[in-house]
């Protein structure tokens, strides 16, 4: 396409066939050879992130080579932990449960969180349920984090959070993040296996991920798909339509909170087009048509895409360090993409 031409959804249409098969090919080549592991771990959430990297291990490592691990906890959504089982049952891997609320309740998680919130909310405890939200970046304006909070009545609050609140809310809620990577590790380590990330493109790109916890991982085999690439290789592996169809969430906090409301300005799907459009250098009225928006609204998603970016660098930074050591700092070989499945480590 052209720089003048509308944009619209169909340019992050691929061949998913095609890309499955890349995607197993260079997975297995990274997982057998490169790491010399004997297989993966992935955290399955009962979202099309998770569901769709471990059915791409279960066909580029073999079944018996994966391990789904599920770890809700107390804020988790009901449909969590079925549309996980869901998800092994389909590809055929085996299975681990570990309840993370007694290891978060040690860490003071829930405590943590609830003091947090009291700052702005003093009435808030027992019963009560919450989320974090952000405003569109469309309301323009100065964009501050706000807690909704629903009490035991069923009456909803929404109070602005001070800088300090919001912190310490965040910090806290990190906890549950870094726990499940930790449990992940663990039953990677006692099989000799990789841990298998589950970011994609959108996610990645923008740093909406927690240093040690979801964004840390082995390998990320989706990371370079935009998310409704990701649903195209779903449908294209036969994941469950209950998974494909669940709206993506973050899964964090005690009431349902979505990932437009949080951290993007705007649905995956738009997003993507957003995305891809400053990937390419594709000007902001391309966009007019298919989002419904002014070019002056798309203009703002494009800046808060460059805003997040920069703000959220450090994320993708490897540890600093005062001095090179070049002995081990050589760059590593590339994943090697066998024409044929690569063989284990023994």
């Amino acid at each position: 396409m052209t720089r003048s031409e509308p944009l619209t959804a169909d340019v992050l249409r691929l061949d998913a066939h095609a890309e499955i098969d890349r995607i197993c090919r260079a997975l297995a080549g990274a997982v057998f050879q490169t790491m010399r592991k004997r297989g993966a771990v992935v955290g399955v959430s009962g979202g099309i992130d998770s569901a769709v990297v471990a059915a791409l291990c279960a066909r580029a490592l073999g079944k018996d080579r994966v391990l789904a691990l599920f770890t809700p906890e107390q804020h988790s959504a009901a449909d969590t932990l079925p549309l996980s089982r869901a998800v092994a049952a389909a590809i055929g891997v085996r299975t681990e449960h570990e309840d993370l609320t007694p290891a978060l309740t040690a860490l003071g998680c829930y405590r943590r969180q609830d003091e947090a919130i009291r700052q702005v909310l003093p009435a808030y405890g027992p019963g009560w349920r919450s989320k974090l939200v952000l405003p569109s970046v469309l309301d323009g304006g100065l964009r501050v984090f706000a807690i909704v909070a629903v009490d035991p009545a069923g009456r909803e609050h929404r109070l602005r959070l001070s800088a300090a609140a919001m912190l310490e809310l965040v910090a806290a809620t990190n906890l549950k993040q870094r726990t499940r990577k930790l449990l992940e590790y663990h039953h990677a380590e006692r099989r000799s296996f990789a841990v298998a990330g589950t970011p994609n493109r959108l996610e990645f790109d923008q740093g909406f991920f927690v240093k040690g916890g979801d964004g840390l991982a082995d390998c990320k085999p989706i990371a370079h798909l935009y998310k409704t690439q990701v649903y195209q290789l779903a449908e294209a592996l036969g994941l469950p339509a209950a998974v494909r169809e669940r709206p993506p969430t973050t899964d964090t906090y005690s009431l349902p909170q979505g990932q437009d409301e949080f951290y993007f300005s705007l649905s995956y799907r738009e997003m993507d087009l957003c995305l891809y459009a400053r990937n390419h250098g594709v000007p902001a009225a391309a966009l007019t048509k298919a989002l419904g928006l002014t070019e002056a609204q798309i203009e703002l998603v494009l800046q808060d895409i460059d805003g997040k970016r920069h703000a959220t660098r450090y994320l993708h930074l490897p540890p600093l360090l005062v001095d090179a050591v070049p002995e081990v700092q050589a760059a590593p070989p590339p994943p090697a993409i066998a024409h044929e499945r690569a063989e284990p480590a023994n």
